[in-house]
């Protein structure tokens, strides 16, 4: 196949053109429909979630918050309500707004501060956000700012709001990919040679955009997809081609014709590159196994983009070699080919330097690498799962501001109230056990007030808020929760028919988290068990595969400290998107996991086919990790700065989720590639010897063969002065 692409490469790049415009069009025609509707079942949230449009339903649409403060006097006083009247008055009147409820009116009353000098009105739409227009949100906003003047504070607040807030897409890949350039092009000293990857992956991740837009319309895919895609995109589709690419220049150095080094770095890398997306792949679809729709389509999205990622390695970028012929070497390599003619034997240099230090001294450097990864994986057993909110954006944002007004003006728990929703078939009993409930929570420790909504005529639900006097993160309000659950609201529903609920944002969080906790166990068990017998197939080994999955915990350990530390301690700062104490997002762990275990192979399978094939050539265990070192730590760690490089600039957006993938990515890659890969797994192997290979005979016997790393073929030498194939590199030129 790579001979076929290389030879046929107008073609074959015309093709890809082809796939790239069609699919761009499709999607454009098509539109997203980007959807983050997910679904708890069998917790008390999903419950009130159920019952909450019977309850109240001219408030299940989209809810927003306009907040103002008065630094001096009341919000009550004339002025003040003569500025923020009006103003209200017209955002009633906007587009699919369906309710605005003030607190100059007396359904509002209750929305002033103690103090009088903060004050609130909600603004609730007839539809969910998700149908609601850029310019809607941006005419809501503009509004209210409008009543602004010199002592009058006006902010807004919603989750609609927020999204608009974020920083325009695209920023953060541009970032990262002029940093891969940067570095591919110190590298590779040319410039057609550092085109090459970034081409390749830029085509990988064009097509999956417009799929993932396309995949929006045939299932839920929650709107954050796309933007992690192409973090993904980014950095497997550029180190595919990376490793490629380095095994061709060597192959073009070694005295192969531009043609047999194409094929020979895509029979023998690309093979690998090829294994190694399947293990992302088979990593990713693991969060299928924990059961929550939401992460379905972030799964999906992603395997999709490294599948077209490892396409284009295979295929397109064969063809760009064929196009780009000996340029791909820096005009220095050029010369010094011309003059000294082929290169042989093994690596010289730092990298074989370090490999042979590794071999003199396994012991202790394997001791120091643990060590390390031991202390930065101690704030790790701090980890709690919770959700960010809007006093997570960052200080200069409106949704930020108001955050912190009605924090201020209402207490901490204010801008996470939670929601207990009860049945009460039973007339007037249970009507009674709901006023005993209510009583109970206004006095239980930990809320702050709570009080029962006027129920609709006929309804059988009733609605009930509770504020709590701890801000939403706080772990004290998850304690609070189960302990209503547990015990407040069971009490208040002994000897009647009333069942009662405890949800609302906190709660959902809270229970998302909890079931997320729960599956993990059997999510980590799956892909570690396939990733396992994925190596011992490939590489007829028990210790390799053994030492694989244990390196993929220590790396996920590690990466979660330096995530706990930055984030839930707030040593990031502003930067970073961590403005302030909070627990990591319940989501980000499964689908970091995912990610982290698939890249993590990904430099495994690249170290150690390189070792496993000089092993199959010499039976030599220390040359087999001397040598395989010394050819892929390079490599490997170029391909690493690309990733933190393109993760990095992720963590600096300023959001704090993508802060939190863009830093848990980086430092993962980080560790992974520097500590794991190029210290410790080498070091263990020395001390391992024969046992890296060791395979039960009977098991041998069983097992279906792959060549993950083909032995290379003899070539012809070329002699000293002569370019390789001229002929055929000038036609390619």
């Amino acid at each position: 196949m790579a001979r076929w692409c290389f030879r046929h490469k107008w073609l074959v790049i015309v093709l890809w053109v082809a796939a790239l415009l069609g699919t761009g069009a499709a999607g454009r025609i098509a539109g997203d429909a980007y959807s983050n509707v997910f679904s708890l079942p069998h917790t008390e949230s999903a419950k009130v979630l159920d019952l909450l449009d019977k309850a109240v339903h001219d408030q299940s649409g989209e809810s927003d918050t306009v907040v103002w403060h008065t630094d001096a006097g009341s919000v009550k006083d004339p002025a003040v309500r003569d500025r923020i009247a009006p103003v209200l008055d017209r955002i009633r009147h906007q587009k699919d707004v369906g309710k605005v409820v003030s607190p100059y009116d007396p359904a509002g009353a209750a929305q002033i501060s103690k103090d009088g000098r903060t004050a609130y009105a909600t603004v609730t739409y007839d539809v969910l956000g998700a149908k609601l227009s850029e310019g809607q949100v941006h005419d809501l906003v503009d509004t209210a700012h409008s009543a602004r003047r010199d002592g009058l504070k006006v902010e807004v607040g919603g989750n609609i709001v927020a999204q608009i807030e974020q920083p325009p897409p695209g920023l953060s890949e541009f970032v990262g990919i002029a940093a891969a350039a940067v570095v591919l092009f110190l590298a590779f000293g040319s410039l057609l040679g550092m085109l090459t990857p970034i081409v390749t992956a830029l085509f990988a991740i064009g097509i999956s955009s417009s799929l993932i837009t396309l995949l929006t319309h045939t299932m839920n895919v929650p709107d954050f997809s796309g933007q992690l895609a192409m973090l993904v995109g980014l950095g497997v589709g550029i180190d595919y081609a990376l490793f490629i690419v380095t095994r061709h220049r060597k192959g073009i150095l070694s005295g192969k014709s531009p043609e047999e080094s194409a094929v020979t770095a895509v029979n023998t890398s690309g093979r690998a590159v090829l294994f190694a997306g399947g293990t992302v792949c088979i990593a990713l679809l693991g969060m299928f196994t924990v059961g929550l729709s939401l992460l379905y389509g972030v799964a999906i999205s992603a395997a999709m983009t490294v599948v077209v990622s490892v396409l284009a390695a295979v295929t397109l970028l064969p063809a760009l070699l064929g196009v780009f012929g000996t340029k791909v070497l820096s005009r220095r390599q050029r010369r010094r080919f011309a003059a000294t003619g082929p290169q042989v034997g093994e690596s010289t240099g730092a990298a074989a330097r370090w490999s042979s230090f590794v071999q003199r001294h396994p012991r202790s450097l394997a001791a120091l690498a643990i060590a390390v990864m031991a202390v930065l994986a101690i704030p790790t057993l701090s980890l709690r799962l919770g959700s960010s909110d809007q006093g997570n954006n960052p200080t200069s944002t409106t949704t930020r501001k108001a955050y912190d007004m009605l924090a201020d003006g209402f207490g901490p728990g204010f801008n996470g109230p939670l929601t207990i929703l009860a049945e009460v078939p039973g007339g007037a009993r249970d009507k009674q056990a709901l006023d005993g409930l209510v009583s109970t929570l206004g006095r239980t420790k930990g809320i702050a007030y709570a009080a029962a909504l006027p129920m609709q005529p006929d309804s059988t639900v009733a609605l009930v808020q509770a504020v709590p006097t701890t801000s939403p993160q706080d772990k004290a309000t998850s304690t609070l929760i189960n302990h209503l659950r547990q015990d407040v609201v069971p009490q208040a529903e002994r000897g009647t028919t009333m069942k009662a609920y405890v949800g609302g944002p906190t709660a959902i969080f809270k229970d998302f988290s909890t079931v997320l906790g729960n599956k993990m166990p059997i999510f980590i068990g799956v892909i570690i068990a396939l990733g396992f017998v994925l190596l011992l197939l490939a590489f007829r080994s028990i210790v390799v595969p053994l030492t694989a999955a244990v390196m993929n915990m220590v790396a996920a350990g590690a990466s979660f400290g330096v995530l706990v530390a930055t984030f839930q301690w707030a040593w990031g700062g502003s930067l970073l998107g961590a403005t302030r104490q909070g627990p990591i997002d319940a989501f980000l762990p499964v689908i970091m996991l995912a990610l982290l275990f698939g890249l993590s192979m990904d430099y495994q399978v690249f170290l150690v086919s390189r070792m496993h094939e000089e092993w199959v050539h010499t039976k030599d265990s220390a040359r087999a990790v001397r040598v395989g070192l010394a050819e892929t730590s390079r490599v490997i760690n170029s391909a690493a700065v690309i990733m933190i490089c393109v993760f990095g600039a992720f963590a600096l957006s300023g959001v704090r989720v993508l802060g939190m993938f863009g830093v848990g990515l980086a430092g993962a890659v980080a560790l992974d590639a520097f500590i794991l890969r190029t210290v410790l797994v080498p070091s263990l192997m020395h001390l391992f010897g024969r046992a890296n290979w060791w395979l039960p005979g009977w098991l041998d016997k069983r097992l279906p063969h792959m060549a993950v790393e083909p032995a290379d073929e003899e070539v012809a030498p070329v002699r000293p002065g002569q370019e390789p194939d001229l002929a055929l590199a000038s036609s390619a030129d």
